[in-house]
């Protein structure tokens, strides 16, 4: 009952305009609560923009009277068709947008068209519309559009192809007519150059509304108030009845245009500015104007449209401007501030001093109170609410009923700034200074250096904080920490890990247990935990460099503040990292958020604070501002993401369906995609991958604004290009969009064309081999002549030297044995002795046949030049016929028919009697023939039919051997008649 009073009263105590709570409720500037971007035509902007638009596709659509712009977040590209399908004119003057993403364009010098994805339609005279000027096109709730002209308005009726003029029958003036509005209640007003007219629902006629003067460019504010401009840069309120007799009309507020966005908020555009109307009455406030003094883009603003993203667009003579809501508030204040420092207030909320002014008691949307005068450099608070202040005078101490008491910096530091503060376990306060010559023990009302311990570094101490067991740490530079846990001093550094370079702040952390420490510094951030500490690894190769502020929140999340802006790591993260080591996704908030500056370097720390009631505050270099971690703004709309354009092999190709057939011998490809989220276009994050061809995902970073992939030596086939994407809270939108591309192949990439390359190689390798075995085969029969025509010089030399030589002898051992009597010792041992001279000579013989007839490799040259040497010693003539190609014979075919043909040729030679010897080799395809054939005194009938002559077993022995191979053996022989042999044997056993 008591709170629910005192709720009461304090409503009624702001609703009286107290000027307290009149102060509290006051707007920041305009450009703390938004980011301003501007664009002009050095940035290929459209100039002079007569309309703003944008479909459920994404796209903001831009009507200039140069041409058609529209925008994806990172260019804008100047447009001759929509949908593919070309404009009527460049000159354009309206422009709207329909739910079923149709684009309705209305040219300067008349006629509407419509384009839609499956085709478009310009309605001229034949249609209904007159050859004038389209000043305005808006789409009504049913669907039907309706077009203001010059000469009238004039209504194309949902689902109807033909456009109708609402003239005198419907109470409108048949001229200049300027602006359709559909008011939120059902009325339908116009706005013409004879003032305003409405129309209430179940109406048929308009009603001409007050003031009764010329009242153009209608807004309605949330309350349902109508205004209107007169012309004359006054806004009216627009009213259905009549004011009170002698009340003069007067414009209320000054201006050229009016816009309610989606919070209600006004704006106002003037000839060379616009205006966040913070008061209905008044003057405007110089903080709420964006005009050429604070950055935009030029004059003569013109249109003024909200996105869907909550983005503002303001158009002017020189180009574009945006105003994008801050996610990140800076507390306004009157004097810029010189290296802010944070301050616990006692009571939870928080404190700000800085270099150069006092301390002071702020609140999110300003400051509140002076509490302590005099510059700060460092601070800390104690758990009794006693705040610690260091300056360059010394130290000051404000007790918890605000009594103040200075102590004086140690002998020799007067004049230095205080750098870290902070007591220790026993309540004794330690300090560092900037000189970098130690730190100092308060003990009693006298410092003393090191607080008498040994072991604590000559370094400057950035920082200090204590443990959860009560330990004292200090940040050094050189990536140092000395821990002071009573009496013993404990140095931490490189070789426990520490790799951050100069360590701006230590923030001791509950949640990771007892004895873990967070430090920050210029390098990154590191976690100190079982006695070393562990660089934290952000995704995408993130560090987190220049750390100098660090906040865990009761819920896990893990908030720090560096020099490239504010980080936040979502809890499950930052579980994943402690207990697995995974890099750590997180969300980044900086000048695109609205922070202005970035985090202190070296002092004063911490550059991060939350106070009580749940906010992080921040401070740079020059501010101090806040973000409420549990109400972060976010964008709920995925980016939608269109393929946009394809060159191949440098020609571009026009996208007209899902899928596109690129020309033959296609080989490189540049595929252009857009991710239409126009907040923050530099944290889109795209997702691309050409099936067929990449295995995974490739990711593009939004910062670069590249958004087009490349793909270079790409085959003939068919192929899917899929893209999808992320706005800057990282929502994704997963369907993307996907191009499907067929590549038709040349005939040198056909398959056919294959097969025959395959053909071709296995021709031009059969070939290869062939001429490879034929010259192999060349060389081998050249040597194997070289061996047998030295064998046969070998042997002929043997056979006119030495066998001539013993032949003769034993001729004249033999004439000189006739001159001994027949039957005496000596004769009979001469004869003995002459026999066996006569084998000799006979062996001797034989081995030079076998000189001659060389060794078996080529089965026609050692049969050949055995035939030749049999004929050489004997009465008769040699010839061999060889008919087909030679070709090897297995190896055991060819030792059998060897022997086969050598014992036929020499039983021939010797028993025959015979004046010519043939043998004859027929290499066929179907069996491999050898046949010797002589005209010598034949075979006997008995030896014949018996197969063999008796005690000899020449012939069984040729049967056998053909058996052997599976060849067919066959004797034809009369006497007198001469003998054949044939040998026959199939070629698939032959070869």
């Amino acid at each position: 009952m008591i709170a629910r009073a005192l709720t009461t009263l304090l409503l009624m105590f702001l609703a009286a305009g107290h000027p307290v709570a009149a102060a509290a409720a006051e707007p920041a500037p305009l450009l703390a609560d938004y980011t301003h971007t501007a664009w002009t035509e050095l940035d290929d902007a459209p100039m002079g923009v007569t309309k703003f638009a944008q479909g459920p596709d994404g796209w903001l659509w831009i009507a200039t009277p140069t041409g058609l712009y529209r925008y994806d977040g990172v260019h804008f590209e100047r447009t001759d068709t929509v949908y593919g399908h070309a404009l009527y004119s460049s000159n354009i003057m309206a422009l709207a947008t329909a739910p079923d993403g149709a684009v309705w364009v209305g040219y300067r010098v008349g006629g509407i068209s419509v384009f839609r994805k499956d085709g478009t339609h310009t309605y001229m005279e034949r249609d209904g519309i007159r050859p004038v000027g389209v000043m305005h096109l808006e789409v009504a709730p049913d669907g039907a559009i309706w077009a203001a002209m010059r000469d009238g308005l004039a209504v194309l009726p949902p689902g109807g192809n033909r456009f109708q003029y609402l003239t005198g029958e419907a109470g409108l003036p048949a001229r200049g007519v300027f602006q359709i509005l559909f008011a939120r209640d059902g009325t339908t007003w116009i706005g013409t150059n004879s003032g305003a007219y409405f129309r209430k629902p179940g109406e048929a006629r308009f009603t001409h509304a007050w003031p009764r003067t010329a009242l153009v460019w209608l807004a309605e504010a949330p309350d349902g108030t109508l205004w209107g401009n007169d012309f004359e840069h006054g806004y009216h309120r627009v009213r259905t009845a009549p004011p009170p007799a002698g009340q003069p009309a007067r414009p209320e507020l000054a201006g050229v245009g009016m816009y309610f966005d989606r919070r209600g908020t006004m704006w106002i555009t003037h000839a060379d500015s616009l205006e966040r109307r913070v008061a209905p009455h008044g003057p405007g406030r110089p903080e709420q104007f964006l005009s050429t003094l604070n950055g935009i883009s030029g004059a003569l603003l013109g249109a003024i449209f909200q996105d869907r993203e909550g983005n503002l667009w303001i158009g002017t003579s020189r180009g574009v401007d945006r105003l994008r809501p801050n996610r990140l508030r800076t507390v306004p204040v009157s004097t810029p501030l010189e290296y802010p420092v944070l301050v616990a207030g006692p009571d939870g909320g928080m404190w700000a001093g800085d270099y150069a002014r006092d301390l002071w008691r702020y609140s999110p949307d300003r400051r509140i109170r002076r509490e302590v005068p005099g510059a700060i450099t460092a601070s800390y608070t104690a758990p009794d609410g006693t705040l610690w202040l260091g300056g360059m005078e010394g130290i000051v101490r404000r007790a918890p009923d605000g009594t103040l008491a200075t102590i004086a910096s140690p002998d020799g530091l007067k004049g230095m700034r205080v750098h870290a503060m902070q007591q220790d376990r026993d309540g004794a306060l330690w300090a560092s200074f900037n000189t970098g010559t130690g730190v100092y023990k308060l003990a009693g009302d006298r410092w003393v250096k090191s607080g008498g311990l040994p072991g604590i570094p000559e370094l400057l101490t950035t920082s200090m904080a204590r443990d959860g067991a009560g330990a004292l740490w200090m940040a050094h530079v050189r990536s140092q920490v000395t821990v002071i846990d009573g009496g013993t001093v404990r140095r931490l550094g490189p070789g426990e890990g520490l790799a951050l370079g100069t360590v701006l702040y230590l923030c001791f952390d509950g949640k990771a247990g007892g004895g873990t420490m967070w430090a920050g510094g210029e390098n990154g951030v590191a976690l100190y935990r079982n006695g070393r500490f562990t660089a934290l690894q952000g995704r995408r190769n993130e560090r987190f460099r220049g750390v100098s502020g660090i906040v865990r929140l009761p819920d896990g999340d893990l908030w720090l503040h560096g020099a490239d802006g504010l980080y936040r790591i979502a809890a499950a993260e930052l579980d994943g990292w402690l207990n697995h080591g995974r890099a750590v996704d997180f969300e980044r908030f900086d000048a695109r958020d609205g922070m202005q500056g970035h985090a202190a370097q070296l002092r004063p720390v911490p550059s991060l604070r939350r106070s009580r009631d749940g906010l992080l505050w921040y401070a740079t270099t020059g501010s101090v501002g806040t973000i409420d971690p549990a109400g972060i703004a976010r964008n709920r709309l995925p980016p939608p993401v269109e393929v946009t354009g394809v060159l191949a092999n440098g020609t571009h190709h026009a996208i007209t369906r899902h899928v596109l057939g690129l020309p033959q011998g296609t080989s490189s490809l540049q595929v252009d995609f857009a991710a239409l989220s126009l907040s923050i276009p530099e944290r889109v994050r795209l997702r691309y991958r050409l099936v067929g061809l990449d295995r995974a995902w490739q990711e593009t970073d939004g910062r670069t604004g590249r958004r087009q992939a490349t793909y270079t030596n790409l085959a003939p086939g068919n192929y899917r290009f899929e893209v999808i994407a992320a706005n800057e809270d990282g929502l994704w939108n997963m369907e993307g969009a996907a191009l499907e591309i067929a590549i038709s192949p040349t005939f040198v990439q056909s398959a056919w064309f294959k097969v025959l390359l395959a053909m071709l190689a296995l021709v031009l390798l059969y070939a290869a081999y062939a001429l490879r075995i034929r010259y192999l085969t060349r060389r081998m029969h050249d040597r194997l002549h070289e061996r047998l025509a030295e064998r046969t010089r070998i042997a002929r030399t043997l056979h006119d030297t030495l066998l001539q030589s013993m032949q003769s002898l034993l001729l004249s051992f033999d004439a000189h044995s006739r001159y001994l009597k027949e039957g005496t010792l000596e004769r009979t041992r001469l004869d003995q002795t002459l026999d066996l001279a006569e084998r000799l000579l006979v062996e001797g013989r034989d081995q030079i046949m076998e000189l001659r007839e060389g060794a078996p490799e080529v089965l026609e040259l050692t049969l050949g030049q055995y035939g030749k040497g049999l004929a050489d010693h004997g009465p008769h003539a040699f010839d061999m016929r060889v008919a087909g190609t030679p070709r090897p014979l297995r190896p055991a075919v060819h030792e059998e028919i060897y022997a086969i043909a050598r014992e036929a040729l020499f039983n021939a030679s010797r028993y025959a009697d015979a004046s010519r010897i043939e043998l004859d080799l027929e290499y066929g395809s179907r069996a491999f023939t050898v046949r010797i054939r002589d005209d010598g005194r034949g075979l006997a009938e008995s030896v014949a039919a018996a197969g063999h002559r008796p005690g000899h077993w020449g012939l069984v022995g040729m049967r056998e051997r053909a058996s052997c191979v599976g060849a067919t053996l066959e004797i034809a022989s009369k006497p007198g008649a001469g003998t054949e042999i044939t040998v026959t044997l199939p070629a698939r056993k032959a070869y």
